[in-house]
């Protein structure tokens, strides 16, 4: 329950965002959106998300009051927004409405990840993980069942009604369902450790196929629970830190996810060949993807070197073009008609008590550049990151500076 100070406060954090949100420049950027997405982008667009919050708090207005843990995320995530809105907008839109998150449980996939953790600093949110291996030998698959996905009906009425209390008279609200990660690899680089996975990818690749097979009857499963809940996320225009809005999607107010985004990657395969990414990775989603409205694929995967194989996936929109791609090999190979280039800057240039603005300028100009070369439209986000050197303003200049290039 919230008593009559949280709720003060919530109110307080929905107006300030109702009045952004309404402004008239909201309309233009949202059109933005929609017109790079559909490939008529006239310059590139930015945005900024995984913020190293621990070390932003420059004026008190992160540090929050709400005790309940469901509201307590819903006034870090409005903190959050408004920050970054008055620090470092760049082309960020704000909806004008709140979306709260639907209360969903899954009972995960049988096995917990087992780990050794290095940690820089007790502050950081940034951890080095050692892994332990707990997919051995074939029998250790069978560890595996896919997750039951329920939702709790009483407390989203009671969200509901909350939030009615909460937003009345300020602006409306959306329950929001799941944005869903594709990423698979991901899971089992933690489950087995990333050195073991390439092991067994070479010693024995039909292990690791069987691995794949499970686990991607298992993906289509979970879509099939997801869909019968109605349960995908159609409303907060936002799929692995990029803005998704289409004239076509979702076709319907139907939260399926048909209607939805996704986002695809397998971060690992950066070191093995295009052969393998073809053999393990895109095989097996070319099977899941179908089944949504449209893809977000690549993470901090190179991708530059296999964009003809990546290109067989179906739904795909985005492409990610990770620090650790040639960008000018990617902007010339990829099929400029079908795709978005959604280019990482990477985050090291911030890591700095001072920052090369030069450098920085060299950077995005270099990326931008590439892309107008080869008319390809360009999307730049800057996420990853790790830490300011706890200067925040180094964050807000970089964005400065970006939105300076873009508009070039």
């Amino acid at each position: 329950m919230l008593n009559p100070s949280e709720i003060a406060v919530l109110r307080q954090l929905a107006s300030e965002y109702a009045q952004a949100a309404s402004q008239s420049g909201q309309r233009e950027r949202r059109q933005r959106w929609l017109n790079l997405n559909h490939l008529r982008g006239e310059r590139p667009l930015v945005l900024i998300d995984q913020i190293p919050w621990e070390e932003m708090d420059v004026d008190g207005s992160l540090v929050c009051q709400v005790r309940d843990p469901y509201w307590r995320g819903v006034e870090t995530g409005l903190r959050q927004t408004l920050y970054k809105w008055r620090h470092m907008p760049a082309d960020m839109v704000l909806d004008p409405y709140i979306c709260l998150p639907r209360p969903l449980r899954s009972t995960g996939w049988g096995i917990e990840v087992e780990e050794t953790l290095a940690v820089s600093s007790p502050e950081t949110a940034v951890k080095s993980h050692r892994f332990v291996n707990q997919i051995c030998d074939p029998e250790d698959i069978e560890k595996l069942h896919t997750p039951r996905i329920t939702l709790d009906a009483a407390e989203e009425a009671a969200i509901v009604e909350t939030a009615r209390r909460v937003f009345e008279g300020i602006l409306p609200f959306h329950m929001v369902g799941m944005t869903m990660h594709l990423g698979i690899w991901d899971s089992i680089s933690m489950w087995m450790g990333v050195e073991n996975c390439y092991i067994e990818l070479m010693d024995r690749p039909e292990m690791m196929h069987q691995l794949m097979e499970k686990l991607t009857r298992g993906l289509i499963d979970m879509v099939g629970q997801l869909n019968a809940l109605q349960a995908f996320d159609i409303h907060s225009h936002i799929c692995h830190c990029s803005h998704t809005y289409l004239e076509d999607l979702p076709a319907s107010e139907q939260a399926v996810s048909a209607n939805a985004w996704a986002f695809g990657l397998a971060q690992l395969f950066t070191s093995v060949s295009p052969a393998i990414t073809d053999e393990f990775e895109v095989a097996y989603m070319q099977r899941v993807f179908p089944l949504f409205g449209a893809i977000y694929y690549g993470c901090c995967d190179r991708l530059d070197d296999r964009l003809d194989i990546i290109e067989k996936l179906p739904r795909v929109r985005k492409i990610s073009c990770s620090p650790w791609s040639d960008r000018e090999r990617f902007a010339a190979n990829l099929d400029r008609k079908r795709y978005v280039m959604s280019n990482k800057p990477s985050p090291a240039f911030l890591a700095t008590p001072s920052l090369d603005e030069d450098a920085i300028r060299a950077d995005l100009r270099r990326t931008i550049r590439a892309a107008r070369e080869h008319d390809v439209c360009l999307e730049i986000i800057l996420k990853d990151i790790s830490t300011v050197c706890h200067r925040p303003q180094n964050l807000w200049r970089w964005q400065e500076i970006a939105m300076e290039e873009a508009r070039r």
